[in-house]
């Protein structure tokens, strides 16, 4: 088991890139990572890790022994999960990965209601303006927009779902009638800020033939609490609509987006049989939950 140890420990720096970052998730001290990584590169007589202060980068050595360490890592778990038996509930932490619409406006209901059923089991929500990184283990699994194109991960389309510009009916009162593309330059426009947009996706604006946008943010949660606000137009998930009744579709027969969800894993973790039935339960309540929330509008 002390060799596992080792391979745990530089799991954590190979993903943190830091000491410090491998002690967080170790809750251990620091200087205690560095001499077992050290004491580790001592047995094996090659460096893993070249230090700088940007970090640990793995060596070629340790990049070798990266792949070996998930496998072992991978081995393990399911061996934990063979010992345990197969049980009615899952139990253990599970992290996932979401761009903040999603994590705002779905996964909070969605992972209720599965954890109601499995009591045991602990989640996490990481919502990242971003795509999370699996290959470092910021998460267990991730829900995108985009299938990824690289790395070895396992990918499975979960929904479509759609997206109208929207605005108050106090704001559309108060302004003159939106009778076509055109007059949407005379509004202004809520939307992401322009070098942040992190999944092409998600450039509705440029889509719509806009190339300003008067109100950014990287959140859309802030998005959509300055719509709430009647401070202009915006894109907005057809899910989060029944949180504000207050907001209408504008231009609905000409501007109607169409998106997916894609739930991203590890390769490996499709040897799991918790991380298999977690992923179906997610991706089915997901599913459901966009189905029934487009349905209100």
């Amino acid at each position: 088991m002390e060799r596992w140890d080792d391979m745990r420990i530089f799991l954590s720096v190979a993903r943190g890139e830091s000491l410090s970052g491998a002690g967080r998730t170790l809750r251990m001290d620091p200087a205690t990572v560095g001499r077992r990584i050290a004491r580790l590169e001592q047995e094996l007589g090659t460096p893993l890790f070249a230090k700088s202060p940007q970090g640990y980068a793995l060596t070629e050595a340790g990049g070798r022994l990266l792949r070996h360490a998930e496998e072992a890592e991978q081995a393990m778990q399911a061996a934990s999960e063979a010992v345990a038996g197969a049980t009615e509930g899952l139990s253990g932490q599970i992290r996932i990965g979401a761009p903040d619409g999603c994590a705002t406006f779905l996964l909070p209901q969605v992972c209720a209601a599965i954890a109601r059923d499995n009591p045991a089991l602990e989640l996490q929500i990481l919502s990242l303006p971003r795509v999370v990184n699996l290959s470092k283990r910021e998460a267990d699994m991730a829900i995108t927009v985009s299938p990824p194109n690289a790395g070895r991960l396992s990918v499975q389309k979960i929904t479509d779902y759609r997206l109208h510009l929207a605005a108050t009916r106090g704001y559309l009162d108060a302004q003159a009638p939106v009778t076509g593309l055109d007059a949407l330059r005379e509004h202004p426009v809520v939307g992401y800020i322009p070098d942040m947009v992190f999944d092409k996706e998600l450039d509705y604006l440029a889509e719509m033939g806009l190339d300003r946008v008067d109100l950014a943010s990287n959140s859309v949660a802030v998005q959509f609490q300055w719509l709430r606000q009647g401070a202009g137009l915006g894109i907005v998930h057809d899910f989060a609509l029944p949180a504000a009744p207050d907001l209408v579709k504008v231009l609905p027969d000409r501007i109607s987006l169409t998106r997916s969800f894609y739930l991203v894993r590890h390769a490996d973790d499709r040897r799991l049989e918790r991380m298999n039935r977690f992923s179906a339960a997610l991706a089915d309540g997901l599913r459901k939950e966009v189905q029934r929330l487009e349905g209100l509008t």
